[in-house]
This record gives structure tokens, sequence and C-alpha cells, in this order.
């Protein structure tokens, strides 16, 4: 096992992600999946810059990207969207792909059970057949339920794999199975080999170390079902806006160019914009709590 990370929590330029994880023993990263945002020739370059691979990407599955929506043309766009990070990942040399099959934030269905689960099966397939071709895994991640009402537990998204392919896999966060499953531990030998990648936050979304998750019995765990891949950091702090909050220097107050959409992400997921001190102050805590559970 070792360190990885996503970059979408935080505004700032790819080379200054790269040079925090690479100090703190960070071995890879799992991409944002905007390939115009970060042209695979520029990151490539800055990868071998500072000695991270690439671990894959996660779909930013947001707006009208949906594979469970009612709209065949909207369907359609995602599979094409999702395609497009695959294709990003393979240029990238990276080896999965994590996918949120339907729109974070959308709680309310557009269709019955039957339909929106034949809808996503026939999108991933057609993705599936796309990864299977360049060497990339799938990985299903499921979110809690205030997140998607579709995906929210390890025996859905087993099931979910299954029915797209034998080689499709599971991906597992451990703030959503803080939430939605009975027994984490007993989640991670339920889907076992499918597992292709691991996202780590506390129950509170803090940098591990920084809530209540066992993290030397979570890492175990993972080495029981023969789990070798990334822990990939997703800590996407709250922001306390309060007299009391312990961090003075949360906030970032001279924020970098981003994006009205990716500001919303961000602010959908409970967070803000945060200063560079108190972003490197949670790597360094992630670090010091993982590094010596996975070397």
């Amino acid at each position: 096992m070792h360190l990885s990370t996503h970059n979408w929590m935080r505004a700032e330029p790819l080379e200054l992600t790269l040079k925090r994880i690479k100090r703190l023993g960070f071995e890879s990263i799992e991409i944002s999946g905007e390939p115009k945002q970060f042209p695979s020739k520029d990151s490539r370059e800055l990868l071998k810059k500072y000695g991270i691979r690439c671990w894959g990407s996660v779909t930013l599955t947001l707006g009208q990207r949906n594979l469970a929506a009612k709209d065949p043309a909207q369907r359609a766009a995602t599979v094409a969207y999702m395609k497009s990070v695959a294709q990003f990942i393979h240029e990238l040399e990276g080896q999965e792909m994590t996918i949120v099959p339907a729109t974070v934030g959308k709680v309310v269905p557009d269709g019955t059970p039957e339909e929106e689960w034949a809808w996503v099966v026939a999108g991933l397939q057609e993705i599936y057949d796309f990864t299977e071709k360049h060497g990339i895994r799938i990985a299903l991640e499921p979110l809690n339920r205030f997140e998607t009402y579709f995906l929210n537990r390890a025996d859905q998204a087993v099931a979910l794999a299954k029915a797209v392919g034998k080689n499709c896999g599971v991906c597992l966060d451990v703030f959503h199975m803080n939430i939605e499953e009975k027994d984490m531990l007993a989640a991670v030998r339920l889907v076992g080999p499918l597992l292709t990648d691991v996202h780590v936050a506390e129950n509170n979304r803090l940098a591990p170390g920084m809530g209540s998750i066992d993290w030397k019995a979570f890492v175990a765990t993972l080495r029981a079902v023969g789990y070798k891949g990334a822990l990939t950091m997703e800590a996407v702090p709250p922001v306390d806006r309060t007299p009391v909050s312990p961090w003075p220097n949360q906030i970032e107050k001279n924020p970098v160019d981003i994006s009205p959409e990716q500001l919303k992400f961000i602010q959908d997921h409970g967070s803000s914009l945060l200063s560079e001190e108190f972003y490197t102050f949670i790597y360094e805590t992630a670090s010091a709590t993982l590094l010596p559970l996975v070397r």
C-alpha cells in the first residue's frame, strides 16, 4: 500500500500539490477528472519532475453528468465524459478510474429502481469496454445518502460491479462508510478482491488522525484481504467560522482562480476555500497517521 491524494479539495496549481505530497511521503495522485483543466502533456511533465505517479482519476459527477438520468442524451453525454477521463488516465499511465455513477448531490430519482439500474449498468458496460482495452480498472464508489440515492453501501457496489463485468471493481471511502455501513471492517472483507481503490478521511471528514477512526485496524483489514493499492487522501474539512475555531488561519483570504462549478462542488461538500497553511497542516497530519501503517 502507499499514500495517494485527490486534488479537487483546494483550488491550487497541480505543481503545488505535487511539491507538498512529495515532501510528505505520498507516492501517487488521483487527478481530478477534468482533462481540460489538467492537460495530460503538462501533467506528465510535472509528475515526472516530482517523481509522483498517476494512480488514476475520479469522475466529478456534477451538473448534468448522470448515468442514472431519464434523458438518453444526458446519459450518452455522461458516458462520453467518463470515456474522456479514461483516456486521460491512459495518457498519464494510471491504472484505476473511480466512478460515482449518479450526480453528486442529487437525491431524487429520475425513474424506477429497475429503470435506473438498467441505465447505469448499460452506461458502465460501455465505459468498461473502453477501460478494459486500455488496462484501466473501474472502481465503483458508494457515497452517503445525503450525496446520492443510488449507491450507498459496499454490498450494493459489489452487486453493480458484478453486473458490469468480471474485472469491474469497487472503491471504498471511509467517510461514507462511517455513515452507511453497520461494520466498516466487515464491508472491506465483503468487497475483498474487488477492492480497487480506497479513499481516506475521518468520520468528521477531516484528515486521518483528526477523528475517531481506528486506522490501525482498518489498514490491517485491508492487508488481510490482499489490498495493495493506494490510500487516497480525500479530507474535506468543514470551515469553522466561530470564535472557538481551533484554526484561525483556515480560510483562504486571497483565492486563486477557481471556476464557479468547482467552487460549488467544494461548497456542496460542506467546505470552502482553504488556506495553504491549513491545507498543508491536514496533509502533514494524514502523513503522520498513515505512513507508518503502510510501510
